[in-house]
């Protein structure tokens, strides 16, 4: 088990904009940074990274935490897992415990899947590199395709050999479990290597593990494809996946565009060219989940094809799905008879840079133009063919830049600007009907109970067990003020904190909160002080309770924040108060008045209920609890005029 000490030691180190900044093109705005989120399909940005208090929160989706709680719930890691590869990322050396065999054996279970890839990995790099026929014919293939060793090696290109179950027999020698094998798709059902005699080429995540393999056939065999691919596996969905995405991701974000290719050794020749925000779709058609994953570092997206028309005019019939996730799509035509991989070895890298910088079209214009040449002289196909356009100018989620297309292909097609305007505007009102009515019927799905719920109604949940009521703004705010200032300084001379100020004056009534998880916070904050520990936002941001935790990400995110312009563009500085961030000396002050407030008001009701029971009973306790009444009133009125607040 890793050491608390380190752990400490990585969460300290570890800088949450730079860990997501991995997986989401994050931009500046103030004092925080947003994109879009990675845990929901989104067009407009809601994501935000606050670097300052070390967590993210999205406010489309709900979801946020911290460096940690994003690896978790993005690469489906567990803590340990989180934890390690934040080490790595920052050469950290992590100090671990003994742990029993049963332990051990549970942690290499659930990093089985990978291990065994990486094996996998290991062994066709050892045959490509190590044996006679690996170098003979593996090796050879890629020194013909002109790739250097150091990138053979840095891809996790390989060579499985022509023999029946070589693999298989050496990775259970090895410990590798058969079943594992198999669920990988390594091994077939019948004890068989799946890849033999091919040239391997690893398939890694976003995070850098190898998740699954490409195999190509060098022999010219018909009853054999010429590629083959892991199977669908736990960890492999070929759909959500992008051929070289963990190697590309940082230059896409520089580059602020992705090179999509078709193939792997496009992909390869590319990057040792120094092109390196290229990725491949493995030869098929681009996926939204694809789509969605270029989106995250970039909404440039440029298309390389070969000279086949037929190919591209199937390819464009795709192009739809990239237009409605809000991406600005470029299509580069290569010469006949080349793709990226032979082209960039016939003219040299500059070269291609020119001819992909210049012959680069956007891809309405480029679809305009092709689809122009076609219907020359034919009015019918022409029609048809205009149909076809202003259905992707539909697409377009943009208005702006969907009037700016209409504009340009009336121009192109030689019809009226009006004839296209009012074409589009059908589509887009068709498209947005279907949607809602695909929404709706998803929701009646959703609500339908199943014959399972029938005769079961499910418990109400935690949450739904601590509903709202009268007094949770205030006591709310009261804990608000603890996550995010409890640290901060009340009284210097008295040298108290803003979390000792409030929890002395709410003592005495931390078992009457409304709220459960608010008295629990208030109730383990005060044992934390008595203890000598501090309340600090770090505490609330790594507790180990979830609810708490999310509560704390929740209370500490905001859409909005305070604008830098004030100062920096128009100079003009608060005056009156300190910034809000640090105004806690001045927020619990007014947020305890209003907590006391709210609870004298619901004593005096309560007061109240027992002066009428005492009355109707003739008690002599009467006159005591009428007594008790005008005082709690006293300190109510005195209380609502300090906060200007009126008394009904």
């Amino acid at each position: 088990m890793i050491k608390p000490k380190s752990v400490e030691e990585v969460l300290e180190t570890a800088k949450v904009e730079e860990v997501i900044q991995d997986y989401v093109n994050l931009k500046r705005r103030g004092v925080n940074m947003i994109g879009l989120c990675p845990f929901h399909a989104e067009k407009t940005p809601s994501f935000t990274v606050s670097p300052s208090k070390g967590f993210y929160k999205c406010f489309g989706c709900g979801k946020g935490g911290d460096s940690v709680s994003f690896l978790m719930e993005l690469e489906q890691m567990d803590f340990p897992e989180a934890i390690r590869h934040l080490a790595k990322k920052y050469g950290i050396q992590l100090e671990e415990t003994e742990v029993s065999q049963e332990v051990r054996e549970e942690q290499q279970y659930q990093e089985s899947l990978y291990l065994v890839n990486e094996y996998a990995k290991q062994y066709y790099q050892d045959q490509l590199f190590n044996t006679d026929v690996g170098k003979s014919v593996g090796l050879s293939y890629f020194k013909e395709r002109g790739f250097r060793e150091e990138v053979i090696k840095k891809f996790g290109l390989g060579f499985a050999p022509n023999k029946t179950d070589a693999f298989t027999l050496k990775a259970t020698h090895g410990g590798y479990k058969l079943d594992l094998l198999k669920k990988l798709g390594l091994t077939s059902e019948y004890g068989r290597d799946f890849f033999r005699n091919r040239v391997m080429f690893a398939i890694h995540n976003l995070s850098g593990k190898v998740i699954g393999f490409g195999g190509r056939i060098l022999v010219k065999d018909v009853k054999a494809p010429k590629y083959i691919n892991t199977p669908e596996t736990d960890i492999y969905n070929k759909s959500k996946v992008l051929y070289g995405a963990f190697f590309a991701k940082r230059d896409i974000r520089k580059e602020d565009e992705c090179i999509l290719v078709e193939g792997y050794t496009d992909v390869l020749s590319l990057h040792q060219a120094g092109i390196e925000n290229v990725v491949a779709s493995s030869g098929t058609s681009l996926t939204v989940d694809q789509i969605r994953l270029v989106k995250r570092y970039t909404e440039n997206i440029k298309i390389l094809y070969d000279g086949d028309l037929a190919g591209i005019k199937a390819a464009l019939r795709g192009m739809g799905m990239v237009l409605e996730e809000g991406l600005n799509v470029k299509i580069v035509l290569l010469p006949e008879g080349e793709d990226p991989d032979s082209y960039l070895k016939k003219v040299g890298t500059e070269a291609f840079r020119e001819y992909v910088t210049q012959q680069a079209k956007d891809f309405i214009m480029f679809q305009a133009g092709l689809l122009q040449e076609e219907s020359a002289g034919d009015p019918v196909k022409k029609a048809k063919l205009i149909k076809d356009i202003v259905d992707s100018i539909a697409r377009i989620p943009d208005p702006l830049k969907r009037s700016l297309y209409v504009r340009e292909c009336a121009r192109i097609m030689e019809v009226e600007e009006q004839l296209l305007v009012n074409e589009a505007n059908k589509v887009v009102s068709q498209r947005f009907k279907k949607g809602q009515h695909e929404q709706e019927r998803a929701r009646l799905k959703e609500e339908a109970p199943q014959p399972e719920d029938v005769f079961s109604i499910p418990p109400p949940t935690h949450r739904e067990k601590q509903a709202a009521t009268g007094d949770e703004f205030q006591e709310k705010d009261i804990i608000r003020i603890l996550i995010a200032g409890g640290g901060a300084v009340f009284d210097e001379e008295e040298n108290i904190s803003v979390a000792q100020y409030i929890l002395s004056n709410i003592e005495d009534v931390m078992d009457t909160f409304d709220f459960p998880l608010y008295g629990q916070v208030a109730k383990n904050c005060h044992e934390r002080l008595l203890a000598g520990e501090p309340v600090n936002t770090d505490y609330f941001l790594n507790h180990i309770d979830e609810d708490i935790r999310q509560m704390a990400i929740n209370m500490l995110s905001s859409p909005y924040e305070y604008s830098e312009n004030w100062e920096k563009r128009w100079e003009i500085f608060l005056s009156s108060q300190k910034m809000p961030d640090e105004n806690f000396a001045s927020d619990s002050t007014q947020a305890l008045k209003r907590f006391k407030l709210r609870k004298l008001n619901k004593m005096i009701r309560q007061n109240a209920e027992k002066i009428k029971q005492l009355f109707e009973q003739k008690s002599d306790d009467y006159m005591t609890y009428l007594k008790l009444d005008q005082k709690l009133k006293g300190m109510r009125n005195e209380l609502a005029e300090e906060l200007g607040t009126v008394v009904l």
